[in-house]
């Protein structure tokens, strides 16, 4: 048996879980559901039991940082290897580079396996998930392009849906018809008779089978992705194609553009207590509540309150009187919705978008590959973080046009670069960046450092930066925030 090339994919944003979820930190690299691993750790944990070759992961050139620390950190025997998408293009193209990748990296002469999946699905049987993958692991190997349907304990209308034609007596089924979101009662009648199963968005194929079928239907997408997967660059942790071959390239689902075109569809039943965590009503759906329905989260108390969902990140959040409700706190943004709204959280996320507001973009707290800051306080001329540089990190040498800094070490020791002098700055220590002088921040030492930055000057926006050495690959000027 081929060994399985799992490929990971790892963009998208996640705005119906907004407030935790932001564009520049979606879900996938949260702890939505054990507090502990990320959704994208969950998904590489899963896959211990495989007979698999290294992880490939797809993720957007402004995730790169999250998805690297995240793979850097989650326990597993595998090595695994980030790949870089310029602009999104949706999952045909995505798979395309990462079935042209597995084809280059293969040290053999087979057809690589691609196990596609989501970085942020749930599957609570994790063994039930892996027999079904061996299912479909011995489909694949015949050339055909098997799809994982999920089956179904409700009549959703937020989801596709596979029809099931004859079974093929392997486990899988050939597959009858792909089925849009339909109507509640639609979607009822499916459930009753007992031939439909929802579209998971997860597959299995030989990455030239897939190629082939994309050929195909799509040749368009195809010598797009061929052109921007024949010129990759390696960039530290990443791997990167040709940015400008990739653009040209057509958006396109590859349900849309392969899956239901070609003859050589199967689908496998998969039943694992899937969800692909959509909303705050399916994390509702799927956690521990208490004896009036509840699941609560962090610093919480709940009085008279039943089947609601409520998360506290920073303070205490209590509620009162509450039925069927969602309250999830953030340092910088309360979401209180009912949960029959909870698909329209997205337009939340637009509106906010439309009046230019940062909240659908980031946290007040901010990762970065050198570690994390905090925006505690802004004024008119000054603003006031917190900053944590991980043991043996730096931040890019640099200068501002606009402002000074003040620097205040609170925990650890300081390497501070301020113009020509290099000094240690230890706890209860402060130093001064004058306006225009180029410096550096670095951490020397074993355990984090951190330090109290107050910012002050005429024009205080995360685009008065211009870089003269960074060891992370970052362009000379950026709106990256303190780096």
């Amino acid at each position: 048996m081929r060994r399985i090339q799992p490929t990971i994919l790892a963009g998208g944003t996640g705005s119906r879980l907004w407030p935790l979820s932001r564009s520049l930190n979606p879900k996938q690299f949260l702890p939505l559901i054990d507090g502990e691993q990320t959704m994208l750790q969950s998904t590489i944990a899963r896959l211990s039991d495989l007979n698999s070759s290294d992880i490939q992961v797809l993720c957007n050139e402004e995730h790169r940082f999250l998805a690297a620390e995240q793979l850097r950190t989650v326990e597993t025997s595998a090595t695994s290897s980030i790949l870089l998408e310029p602009v999104a293009r949706d999952t045909a193209p995505a798979i395309a580079l990462a079935a042209f990748q597995a084809i280059a990296n293969a040290d053999d002469e087979q057809d690589p396996l691609l196990l596609v999946l989501a970085a942020d699905h749930w599957i609570r049987d994790t063994e039930a998930f892996i027999a079904a993958v061996n299912t479909a692991s011995s489909i694949a190997e015949t050339g055909k392009l098997v799809t994982f349907g999920i089956v179904p304990t409700s009549p959703e209308t937020g989801f596709g849906y596979i029809a099931q034609g004859n079974a093929l007596g392997n486990g899988g089924y050939e597959v009858a018809q792909f089925v849009e979101k339909p109507s509640l009662d639609t979607a009822q009648k499916y459930i009753d008779g007992g031939k439909h199963l929802w579209n998971s968005g997860m597959f299995m194929f030989g990455a030239q089978a897939y190629l082939d079928e994309l050929k195909a239907f799509r040749p368009e997408i195809y010598k797009a992705c061929e052109r921007a997967a024949a010129n990759t660059t390696q960039d530290l942790d990443f791997t990167r194609i040709d940015a400008a071959a990739f653009t040209d390239c057509p958006a396109e689902s590859i349900d849309f553009a392969v899956m239901e075109h070609t003859h050589n569809a199967v689908v496998v039943p998969l039943d694992a207590g899937w969800s692909d965590i959509g909303s705050w009503s399916a994390i509702w759906d799927i956690s521990d509540k208490d004896a009036n329905g509840n699941v609560a989260k962090g610093d919480t108390l709940l009085s008279d309150t039943n089947n609601s969902f409520v998360q506290a990140e920073h303070r205490l959040v209590t509620t009162l009187g509450l039925e069927d409700m969602i309250v999830i706190e953030t340092k910088d943004a309360v979401l209180v919705a009912h949960k029959d709204k909870v698909q329209d959280v997205k337009k939340i996320v637009d509106e906010l978008k439309k009046s230019d507001r940062h909240e659908h973009l980031n946290h007040r707290e901010v990762y970065r590959p050198w570690g994390s800051y905090d925006s505690i306080d802004t004024g008119d001329r000054y603003q006031v973080k917190r900053i944590t540089v991980s043991p043996g990190a730096k931040l890019s040498v640099q200068m501002h046009h606009h402002r000074a800094e003040h620097w205040v070490v609170v925990k650890g020791t300081a390497k501070v670069t301020n113009g020509d002098t290099i000094s240690l700055v230890t706890e209860n220590q402060s130093t001064y960046i004058p306006l225009g002088q180029i410096h550096a921040l670095e951490n020397p030492g074993k355990v984090p450092l951190e330090l109290i930055e107050v910012q002050s000057g005429s024009y205080l926006g995360e685009d008065d930066i211009v870089r003269f050495e960074d060891r992370y690959g970052r362009a000379p000027e950026s709106n990256d925030a303190e780096q």
